[in-house]
């Protein structure tokens, strides 16, 4: 490699390696003699790394709070136009059943809920244990009953003596320890006031009964060791948040 020249001698083409004095091209970012990286070039490479580094970080804050349905994210809302003293409304295409959530009477176990709503936890799961003129249960398995692992902790049993068991209440499952409320729900099918001060109510259908009392009423089978099963998938296509005059309700899309 040609080592330094007079001054003059360079060409308007070349620099001296300022490591080795190397005559190199004007444009080059390394220098081909003693394997150097010249500073602009090292600039432009640790810019770009802290551009990828806060651009990941921007996208995982938006990403991780989505799917988590940490707070501050907000799920987008839309007017649903429902009638809440009418539950008796049919849904519009009978296949939707729209409950409000009771947050100022059960507010742990509305946030508890919520987050699985923001989460989509629900969606593609079925309603898979039904009894006609009782309840619909739902938010635990999939068809084929395999079943979904909670992705939160258990909630504490949370009772509200201005909640019932009424027609259309909407009520957390659980197993025999009262503490034990992760992602399953039911909805009454008709009164049901033997299970008040044992289960938790946290809604109320404000429209879509003709469905809730339709997939009560479906034939039911037992699958893998679980009676009551609809014999025909009963799919919770979404459930989504939305709200109208200041209430939150929970829209469930239904296919069977």
């Amino acid at each position: 490699m040609a080592r330094r020249k007079k001054i003059g001698e360079l060409k308007d083409s070349e620099i001296e390696c300022g490591y080795c004095d190397a005559i190199i091209p004007l444009n080059a970012q390394r220098c081909p003699s003693c394997g150097k990286y010249f500073s602009s070039f090292k600039k432009m490479v640790a810019f770009t790394i802290v551009v990828v580094i806060v651009l990941a970080g921007m996208s995982y804050f938006v990403y991780s709070s989505y799917i988590t349905g940490q707070e501050g994210y907000v799920p987008q809302i839309t007017p649903i136009n429902i009638d809440p003293d009418n539950p008796d409304q049919p849904s519009a295409d009978g296949k939707t059943i729209i409950f409000e959530l009771k947050e100022a009477d059960a507010p742990n176990t509305c946030a508890n809920f919520k987050r699985y709503v923001q989460d989509e936890y629900f969606d593609d799961l079925i309603f898979h244990r039904v009894m006609d003129g009782f309840m619909i249960q739902g938010g635990g398995f999939y068809p084929g009953m395999t079943e979904k692992t909670p992705t939160y902790p258990p909630i504490n049993l949370e009772i509200s003596q201005n909640l019932r068991h009424i027609d259309g209440a909407v009520a957390m499952a659980r197993t025999n320890d009262e503490n034990s409320a992760t992602a399953q729900f039911y909805i009454c099918d008709g009164p049901q006031a033997s299970l008040d001060n044992s289960y938790a109510v946290f809604g109320q259908v404000v429209s879509g009964m003709d469905v809730v009392r339709a997939i009560s009423a479906v034939q039911t089978t037992t699958v893998a060791g679980h009676a009551d099963v609809p014999a025909s998938d009963v799919t919770i296509i979404s459930a989504r948040l939305t709200t109208q005059d200041g209430k939150t309700y929970v829209t469930l899309v239904v296919d069977f």
